[in-house]
């Protein structure tokens, strides 16, 4: 019986081997139709756009075009490595990545073992959705909503901070309170978003394990730390390493959107200076300092990768 069905298994598998792409194409062919328009998307305005990098390299003029412009090689990067705001912009676009890094990083992963622990379903249902609602509001729309919450005269925040007795502070006036709001209002902003990769991986987690705990004396703080952390580490280590890669970019919109002229030191960084550049048909430098950061963003993703895999780890690649 058992060799019966072994030979059964084997011709299943050796059917499965002979059909070719075609048959699945036939069997599936709905799905590969819903799949033509994203694909395009991507092809047209992700691959094609690679060509747009030899701007980088040239002395770029719209009139000439690609094949008419100049060919000046490395002058270009020379050029924009030496401009008055390059090091600042790097500053800045490290500075504001990197507490993104140590204050953002942490709380989805605290939101998602807290709200793990909520027993009530429908109280957790209407606390998540509450929490994922920031990510699909505009940057343009959280702006305008946190000056008329943080206006040092008339903002919500400081009449009450007025009403008890205190100065009212400048949250979006001043370049130390800018950057403290910042931080904060990206918290805010992405931490319920960030929960739905780690809650998808504490479901994973064999039940049995906290049965093991439980039976060992663990109470519920021990076993969040000694039975689901250890269980998720493989995807915390992914999520690091894609954050990672981004330290060398950042929010264009989101520093637009809080951006005002009283508080100026932090909000030139290197999405908005491309911009900027941009806007001032310096089309060749904007291009090569878009590619700078997208090499270094490369670079700190195999890096932070490798590194990963010699701690144990899966990592991304």
């Amino acid at each position: 019986m058992a060799k019966q069905k072994s030979t059964a298994v084997q011709t299943s598998a050796d059917t499965l081997k002979k059909k070719g792409p075609m048959y699945y194409l036939k069997r599936d062919w709905q799905l590969y139709v819903l799949m033509l328009l994203p694909m395009a998307f991507i092809i047209v305005f992700k691959y094609f756009a690679y060509t747009g990098l030899s701007v980088a390299f040239l002395d770029y003029k719209i009139g000439k075009g690609y094949a008419g412009s100049k060919f000046v090689g490395l002058k270009v990067f020379e050029k924009v490595f030496k401009h008055r705001d390059f090091t600042k912009a790097v500053a800045n676009t490290l500075l504001l990545n990197i507490l993104d890094l140590i204050f953002s990083f942490p709380m989805p992963i605290i939101l998602a073992l807290l709200l793990n622990e909520i027993r009530v379903k429908w109280f957790k249902r209407v606390t998540q959705t509450l929490l994922y609602l920031p990510h699909f509001l505009s940057w343009v729309v959280i702006g305008a909503t946190a000056y008329a919450m943080f206006a040092t005269n008339s903002g919500v925040v400081n009449t009450l901070i007025a009403n008890a007795g205190h100065s009212p502070i400048p949250f979006l006036q001043e370049d130390a309170w800018w950057l403290f709001s910042y931080v904060l209002i990206g918290i805010w902003q992405t931490m319920g978003w960030g929960t739905i990769i780690y809650l998808a991986a504490i479901t994973n987690v064999n039940s049995e394990l906290y049965e093991a705990a439980k039976v060992d004396g663990a109470n519920r703080w021990q076993q969040c730390l000694h039975v689901t952390l250890p269980c998720i580490r493989s995807t915390i280590v992914v999520m690091l390493i894609m954050q990672l890669g981004k330290l060398m970019g950042g929010s264009f919109e989101r520093i637009v959107a809080l951006s005002n002229a009283k508080a100026t030191e932090f909000t030139t960084t290197i999405p908005v200076l491309v911009y900027k550049w941009f806007q001032g048909n310096k089309f060749s430098e904007s291009t090569a300092l878009g590619l700078f950061q997208s090499v270094i963003g490369v670079i700190l993703v195999i890096a932070s990768d490798r590194v990963a895999k010699k701690l144990g780890e899966d990592g991304l690649l």
